[in-house]
């Protein structure tokens, strides 16, 4: 943690070099808009087959004759599945050609959710989920780095940018879409709706997404020395942090709602932070290349402010729906924040980077999911963003008391400096 703001500089300042030192020359245009938008599909589909059964527990728990605590096992197992697969195979396919890979990622959502939406067996189900965060952990730690080898050096950040539209889309849109026709025209039918979808989108990365080799045998980094990386441990720190934070009060946000006695328009409330997060997509895509550290500054800065805003005002519906749309803006464009810092600390070994990033960004939505259900035990609904508050204002000022740390060693080695040049120069005259 004290080395954030150091380690945050550097992976944001230094130049983005995976995608030009180890493959094809990079275009000098535009972004290839269509190849980012199927790559962003593939996130969408991902997001929307992992969070779909806590949408339909109902429909799915009655059709299978089990609890609804066990369809939301079907979420669980699927997170497990990601958390352990993503660096592994990460790291077992770093000298694979990138579109088969990609492609084979994407297929296995074919199949599970094909399975999913013909299987009357809830343990086989179960097993399809965990194979379905298995390929999900193998397309998460593959987008970020795609995007940005499609995309000319100096909008890589806006490509990653691009790519990662299809979470708040999934959040804001796909999910309360999904959860409305799973109720109308049964569950099944949304399942088979994403395998449909899928193989489209099959056909979409052949067409529009270039292919590129692997990574030389003799180029290959170790996981050891992928972290090692200056800059990647405060990336994978704060994200985790911040992650943290988010899930604490995301989890339970319709206790926290009943608060304001809005338990009633969760709805709403979620539409409004998946509106404000793709606002805050467009805003880092545009400026992500250039102000990254800053961008990711603010970004938990008005995350902060706007848990302390919902902490002080809970009961008032108006301050509610104002503190959730700034944690929304605040919290849209994190995810292409982090992978931005870590791809550009990682260089060439920006794949296994990305897989710690999903890695550790489930690790954080365990832990807060955990975390958050304690507070609500020991101390209500109410404590929930204070609990985020914490996390997130301990964040800040780690890095503000090392900025001032940093600051006075650079100070003390330009006066070193000076000095030594003023002796060389004294010795010249001399």
């Amino acid at each position: 943690m004290s080395e954030f703001d150091q380690d945050l500089a550097d992976a944001a300042t230094r130049p983005a070099r995976s995608a030009r030192s180890a493959h094809s020359p990079q275009p000098a245009g535009r972004l290839p808009l269509s190849g980012l938008l199927a790559l962003a599909t593939g996130g969408f589909i991902t997001i929307l087959t992992e969070a779909l059964p806590a949408g339909l527990l109902r429909e799915m728990s009655g059709d299978f004759g089990v609890s609804a605590a066990l369809i939301g096992q079907l979420v669980t197992v699927y997170a497990a599945g990601s958390l352990l697969a993503a660096i592994p195979l990460a790291i077992a396919t770093r000298g694979w050609r990138r579109r088969p890979l990609l492609l084979m990622a994407i297929a296995g959502f074919i199949v599970v959710n094909t399975v999913t939406t013909l299987s009357t067996n809830y343990t086989l189900t179960l097993v399809a989920r965990f194979f379905a965060g298995v390929s999900a952990g193998l397309l998460w730690a593959l987008l970020a780095g795609y995007a940005a080898r499609m995309a000319p050096a100096h909008l890589q950040g806006r490509a990653i940018a691009v790519a990662m539209t299809g979470v708040p889309l999934a959040l804001s849109l796909g999910i309360p879409l999904g959860t409305l026709m799973g109720a109308s025209i049964g569950w099944r039918y949304t399942f088979g709706a994403m395998s449909v979808l899928t193989v489209v989108l099959l056909g979409w990365v052949r067409w529009q997404v270039p292919d590129f080799a692997g990574q030389a045998a003799g180029r290959r980094t170790t996981l050891s020395g992928v972290l090692a990386s200056p800059g990647l441990k405060a990336v994978l720190a704060v994200m985790f942090t911040y992650v943290l934070a988010h899930t604490i009060l995301y989890t339970y946000i319709s206790p926290f709602l009943a608060l304001a006695h809005l338990q009633q328009r969760v709805d709403v409330v979620l539409l409004v932070f998946g509106v404000m997060a793709l606002v805050s997509i467009a805003i880092v895509g545009v400026l992500v290349d250039r102000h990254l550290r800053r961008l990711t500054l603010i970004s938990v800065a008005l995350f902060g402010a706007a848990v302390v805003t919902l902490g002080l005002a809970s009961g008032l519906p108006a301050v509610v729906y104002t503190g959730v749309g700034v944690w929304g803006l605040a919290f849209g464009g994190a995810a292409t924040l982090f992978q931005t810092a870590s791809a550009r600390a990682a260089g060439e070994g920006a794949d296994v980077a990305q897989s710690m990033i999903v890695t550790f960004w489930n690790l954080a939505i365990a832990g807060g999911g955990a975390f958050g259900g304690i507070a609500m035990d020991r101390y209500g609904a109410v404590s929930l963003p204070w609990a985020a508050a914490v996390l997130l204002i301990g964040t800040l000022l780690c890095i503000a008391i090392k900025a001032g740390i940093n600051a006075q060693r650079h100070s003390r080695t330009r006066r070193a400096a000076a000095t030594a040049a003023a002796r060389l120069d004294l010795c010249g005259r001399q």
